[in-house]
């Protein structure tokens, strides 16, 4: 193969609105068909997007000859039954964070993709953005010494109560939906699995979700503290703390593609921090485009896929010991 040739299973904002544009944007990389529970709505989105083909049903889609890979933003709960169905028709899946909303349904995504020889990946699509590709390098190079702890907190105010995010029947709450990138980014900077884990949860009694979640995950006498929430005012925040330096993201998760980011990197500031050390800027780039070269140089060339299916299991098993331990 030449290029990959997608299908984006329904017509999910996300994918509407920021992947299939980016997918369309990437190298080697083309959007061939899209399917939706209503055909209309199918034909809709595909026409306004320039996709050739539309379906009125994911399995459609899935019988297409022509369609190499899959793209699944499907609510949570329909992560491993769509990613599984498409993995056994042939096709490649890239699905949506988080992986799925067990750990046994990521082994199980995980047994199907090997079955299959297909590639599986989830999509944590800010790992691909520059700015994190630096911090790995700043860490790794040892420009803040010694890291000792990392701390996050992201939030959003998910008012609307039909949100999927709000329902627990479509695998909602604050967990899965912004704590699984607290949970990401802290195991990939300081390296393995948490050796202790302390969390509170706050849920939602009426709409039986977790809606605000806070604890510290320890990697020996590394600690990574955390705070989700979807009943607070939007804001994201990473900081990188080591014994000669400190790092800060400012959009750590969101980063708009047609704006520049920058990345804060404080060495030997005294109290109050003062201004930064140095400043590194990014230009503008669309990190859902980066992802999608990223999975395509995985297919067509054979190259490591950036985030296996061990890292994603993995992920998980720490999700669901935070939300047992709280």
């Amino acid at each position: 193969m030449s290029e990959l040739r997608w299908g984006i299973l329904s017509t999910a904002a996300i994918g509407v609105r920021k992947v299939i544009p980016a997918i369309q944007a990437a190298s080697r990389c083309r959007v061939v068909a899209l399917a939706s529970r209503e055909a209309n709505r199918a034909m809709f989105a595909a026409q306004q997007l320039g996709i050739p083909r539309s379906y009125g049903s994911y399995e459609a889609l899935l019988r297409d000859p022509e369609v190499d890979a899959v793209y699944n933003p499907l609510p949570n709960h329909l992560h491993a039954e769509w990613s599984i169905a498409a993995l056994e028709a042939g096709k490649h899946v890239l699905c949506e964070k988080p992986i799925a909303v067990t750990v046994e349904e990521a082994r199980r995504m995980e047994a199907a993709a090997r079955a299959a020889g297909r590639i599986l990946m989830e999509g944590f699509m800010y790992r691909f953005h520059p700015t994190w590709a630096t911090t790995r390098r700043l860490v790794e190079a040892g420009r803040l010494g010694e890291v000792r702890a990392v701390t996050s907190w992201f939030s959003w105010f998910a008012h609307d109560l039909e949100d999927i995010r709000n329902r627990a029947e479509s695998g909602g709450g604050v967990m899965l939906d912004l704590g699984c990138y607290s949970v990401n980014l802290s195991r990939m900077l300081l390296g393995g699995e948490p050796t202790g884990i302390r969390a509170v949860v706050r849920r939602d009694a009426a709409l039986g979700i977790d809606v605000t979640a806070a604890g510290v995950l320890e990697f020996g006498d590394r600690l990574a503290s955390f705070g989700v929430s979807l009943r607070a005012e939007a804001d994201q925040r990473v900081v990188v703390y080591g014994t000669e330096g400190r790092l800060v993201l400012e959009r750590p998760i969101g980063p708009p593609s047609e704006e520049p980011s920058r990345l804060l990197l404080y060495r030997g500031a005294a109290m109050p921090p003062g201004d930064p050390s140095e400043i590194l800027p990014f230009a503008p780039v669309d990190m859902f485009t980066l992802q999608a070269g990223a999975f395509a140089a995985a297919v067509l060339d054979g190259a490591p896929l950036p985030i296996p299916m061990s890292d994603s299991i993995a992920n998980m098993a720490v999700i669901e010991r935070i939300l047992a331990t709280a």
